[in-house]
């Protein structure tokens, strides 16, 4: 259970995220493996924050395979159903069966763990509140949209940034808090700015090769 307790005048909640996905770890590790479709069902009342986190978080994870262009693929279309207000995620068969075995996943936790637990300590619920309705959510689905397409392109050490940027995003919408969403939202700006710079460079590079 979730501790809850005051500070500055604001509820803080750590772990949330972290909860979530030890509970999915463990499910995996007593059923040796989930499909991404069991592993989104493992979320609860977090939603579509938890599957934000969820997809975004494999793209720092050394696993073999091309995990960022799947996730981030799927994270796009997540991000658009994030626009429409949808209160559920569908996701089509290919994506949804896909099995994930249990060594995967504990590696995608463990790996994951530090960067969301430096986040939680920062949140605190109820701060600008403007920000953490469903409205405001539908709002955050372009520039994940967009953070998911910098995940999915080919750039080396290009996916630090854009998982960060939506790991923070996702922790607050699941905490509730504002301010942290706003800095999401910052943090997202300056590395789709980046992200530009460097491909725009990438680009100058093989024109003049």
């Amino acid at each position: 259970m979730n501790k809850l307790f005051e500070q500055d005048g604001h509820k803080q909640s750590r772990g949330v995220a972290r909860a979530q996905l030890r509970e999915m770890v463990e499910l995996a590790r007593a059923k040796g493996g989930l499909s991404i479709g069991e592993a989104l069902e493992c979320m609860g009342p977090a939603g579509i924050a938890f599957t934000v986190l969820f997809l975004a978080i494999p793209a720092l994870t050394p696993i073999p395979g091309p995990f960022g262009m799947v996730f981030g693929t799927t994270l796009a279309l997540v991000s658009l159903q994030i626009s429409a207000g949808r209160r559920t995620v569908w996701l089509p068969a290919i994506v949804r069966n896909r099995h994930l075995s249990f060594a995967t996943l504990d590696l995608i936790f463990r790996h994951s763990v530090p960067m969301i637990e430096r986040v939680e300590k920062i949140v605190r619920a109820d701060r600008m509140a403007v920000l953490t309705g469903r409205h405001a959510q539908a709002l955050l689905g372009l520039p994940i949209f967009l953070l998911a397409v910098v995940i999915a392109l080919p750039i080396p050490f290009g996916n630090v940034l854009p998982v960060l940027s939506l790991v923070v995003l996702a922790v607050a919408m699941m905490e509730g808090d504002g301010l942290v969403t706003l800095i999401g939202l910052l943090l997202s700006s300056a590395t789709i700015a980046i992200t530009a710079v460097l491909l725009n460079l990438m680009g100058s590079m093989i024109f003049a090769a």
